[in-house]
């Protein structure tokens, strides 16, 4: 089954952690044997492994901070700084698609051609993953802080931007984010303004929960959450609470499961603690319990989050590699979900969002 995957950290894992993306997660393994720091050694996601997975579509991210956070990887001194990463990540992924490994789609008709040829391929039952169509990459942006000011909106929407999480973990140029108790900034108002104008999707992932509120209330545009799990069943912030959720599919947003097991189970500590007991029977716990809250399946889809800063020691212990999302197929159909519901969470509902705001 065709899978659409909300939020890879793809130019992140290329560009800042120098990985070769066209080789596969397994090579790329061997070839950090020996190197410190989270997730060497241990990839779970590269491009030969995307075509075997059958994850026809992404959500593939471009990420800088520039509020003097110390995460080695994606904080920067100056907005400036920050930007011209972000513009280096987006032109990463222009060179793939020059390349032929991928292509960028930003509306209707590429989703629509795209989905259509994925589908033609998949239908063969002899299809060979080596020769799948290229690869679909939707670009999104986790943190705002690369955009020097609400007024180049429409710059970035000409270069192919089309979802924006204004903030990320602390407090961020444009609002408040995870662990922070702050809403939004001043810029942060103008910044869903643009958006609104332009037709950018708003991903409320990350934001605290005075900034969540607030954006609601603010912007009238489509809405998502790209990794997001439940707070009551794992209780920190980083998740959102049933009346966020309630929030959300009341104005038909999809909310993406996130893989980190910290996200899976209270109290696991990066670095620490073992993901043995963690399997991806957590993540069918947080897509039924939004499913049993909205009455339905139309709000569940994959927001993997996979190698996000951390590999396979931080992501459920049955998942070798992001080829395994299609093991969550069975899990779903063991607690009665049916082919169709499952078809909606692995790619259905991404879809149907993606084609009523390109419309």
């Amino acid at each position: 089954m065709l899978i659409i995957d909300a939020h890879l950290d793809l130019s992140m894992n290329a560009l800042q952690g120098n990985r070769d993306l066209l080789k596969s997660a397994y090579t790329i393994r061997a070839s950090e044997t020996g190197m410190a720091g989270p997730g060497r050694g241990q990839g779970t996601v590269a491009l030969p492994e995307l075509r075997r997975g059958r994850i026809a579509l992404c959500f593939a991210t471009l990420i800088a901070r520039s509020t003097g956070r110390p995460i080695p990887y994606i904080d920067f001194a100056t907005p400036a700084q920050a930007f011209g990463m972000a513009r280096g990540q987006l032109a990463y992924y222009r060179a793939l698609e020059r390349q032929g490994h991928i292509r960028v789609i930003a509306d209707r008709a590429s989703l629509d051609e795209h989905i259509a040829a994925w589908e033609a391929w998949d239908a063969d039952p002899n299809a060979d993953p080596t020769t799948s169509p290229p690869l679909g990459f939707a670009i999104s942006m986790e943190s705002a802080d690369p955009i020097l000011s609400p007024d180049e909106l429409q710059e970035w929407w000409d270069l192919g931007l089309r979802v924006i999480g204004p903030s990320h973990y602390g407090p961020g140029r444009y609002g408040g984010g995870t662990s922070t108790e702050l809403g939004l900034t001043d810029i942060g108002g103008p910044l869903l303004d643009a958006m609104d104008r332009v037709g950018m999707i708003l991903d409320l992932t990350h934001f605290s929960d005075q900034a969540f509120w607030q954006a609601m209330d603010r912007f009238n545009g489509p809405v998502l959450a790209s990794h997001n799990n439940c707070r009551a069943l794992v209780p920190q912030q980083r998740q959102f609470d049933d009346d966020q959720l309630r929030a959300l599919i009341a104005r038909d947003a999809v909310i993406g499961s996130a893989f980190d097991v910290w996200m899976l189970k209270l109290g696991f500590v990066s670095g620490v603690s073992s993901n043995a007991s963690i399997g991806l029977e957590k993540i069918v716990d947080h897509v039924d319990h939004i499913c049993q809250l909205a009455g339905n399946t139309r709000h569940v889809a994959i927001g993997s989050d996979l190698d996000g800063g951390y590999g396979r020691e931080q992501s459920p212990h049955d998942l070798d590699t992001i080829a395994d999302l299609q093991k969550l197929g069975p899990l779903l159909s063991a607690r009665g979900y049916s082919d169709d519901d499952i078809a909606g969470f692995f790619h259905g509902n991404w879809l149907r969002l993606l084609r009523r705001v390109w419309k």
